[in-house]
């Protein structure tokens, strides 16, 4: 497609069409090619020998040109590519040397998909910061209730008082380590060009080294997944989460698939990303309960008895970190958590290979 002045459409992920005033077709962006099937040799057609006279997007295109007004449709049912979608549509009018009007089509799922993230987002850094007050205003007082017990354990003479003493300081290493954990996500990000399967593999040992009988770790990697920027020790920790938790939720027993794929034109945290690397975790485990789907990665929300919760939230954190996002789908024998990390999302190192 020659280069226009609606090129910078393209990076968008709502499906964008520009028409003249006559209803032809000037440009439509890749969305837009994606959701209704347009081809570049469509351009300068009419809309309606495209898409069909009665359609939807024609008839409010066809106002939007004719009035001079702008219109707005909310969930219309569309027969795409990829099936039935309920999408938003605005037809808008313009003023520019060879159209007239635009049209924005978005489907609502990932309206809502956006406005989950955002306010997740919102939540988990609210949620960073009082763990974070709260994790210093206890550790002061913890170290002085170890210090005073283990004072005491040296003055008392009767061994069995020193049993009490010692519940004391183990308790409070226990809560010391549990906070030390808690702030673990603060330090920055310890940047090195990275293979992610390399991740994958570290992460798939020490599972299976945990959990020698009953469970199977499948790979389905492609291996033309370019390096990416990104702390190595990190990214282990958050898919090493995922997948403990997914273990622990098969009690052992059952089949995990760690999976990678390129992603192309990926908006992660309301930014455009022309590359990013998919990271899936699948398991055939009982499935997230509904009452934990809303609040899975909040700190301390388990669903495990003995569980601290801070697993799936320090992964959340992690990939975050990255400019990644985290996402999940759950039902009865399948369970799917996956990872996107762009791979322009940190400045290029220095000296680092083009491995794009």
């Amino acid at each position: 497609m020659p280069l226009t002045a609606f090129n910078g459409l393209d990076l968008l992920d709502a499906a964008i069409l520009a028409l003249a005033a006559d209803g032809t077709l000037v440009h439509h962006n890749p969305a837009a090619a994606d959701l209704l099937g347009l081809r570049d040799e469509q351009i300068g057609l009419p809309l309606e020998a495209c898409l069909g006279a009665e359609h939807v997007i024609v008839q409010a295109a066809r106002t939007a040109c004719r009035d001079n007004l702008s219109i707005t449709e909310h969930e219309i049912l569309l027969h795409t590519l990829q099936g039935e979608a309920y999408v938003s549509l605005t037809a808008s009018p313009i003023e520019h040397r060879t159209a007239v009007a635009l049209v924005e089509i978005r489907q609502i799922d990932q309206q809502r998909r956006i406005a989950n993230e955002e306010r997740l987002q919102a939540q988990q850094q609210a949620n960073r910061e009082l763990i974070r007050n709260l994790a210093h205003e206890i550790k002061n007082p913890l170290g002085g209730i170890r210090g005073a017990a283990q004072l005491l354990e040296h003055e008392l003479t009767e061994p069995h008082m020193r049993e009490y003493t010692q519940v004391i300081i183990e308790e409070s290493q226990r809560l010391q380590t549990l906070l030390d954990r808690l702030l673990t996500p603060h330090r920055l990000p310890r940047l090195s060009e990275l293979n992610v399967h390399e991740v994958l593999e570290r992460v798939r040992s020490l599972v299976l080294a945990e959990t020698p009988n009953g469970l199977a770790v499948k790979r389905d990697y492609d291996t033309s997944v370019p390096h990416l920027i990104g702390d190595r020790e990190q990214l282990i920790q958050a898919t090493l989460n995922i997948v403990r938790n997914a273990v622990q939720a098969m009690a052992g027993v059952g089949e995990i698939v760690l999976r990678t794929r390129i992603a192309r034109q990926v908006t992660l945290n309301r930014r455009r990303f022309a590359l990013a690397i998919m990271v899936q975790i699948v398991d055939n485990g009982p499935g997230i309960p509904e009452s934990l789907k809303e609040t899975l990665f909040y700190p301390l929300v388990s669903g495990r008895p003995g569980g601290t919760g801070i697993g799936l939230h320090l992964a959340h954190t992690f990939i975050t970190q990255h400019h990644g996002t985290v996402e999940f789908e759950s039902r009865a024998g399948h369970t799917c958590f996956t990872l996107h990390l762009p791979l322009n999302g940190w400045p290029a190192l220095p000296h680092a290979k083009d491995h794009a």
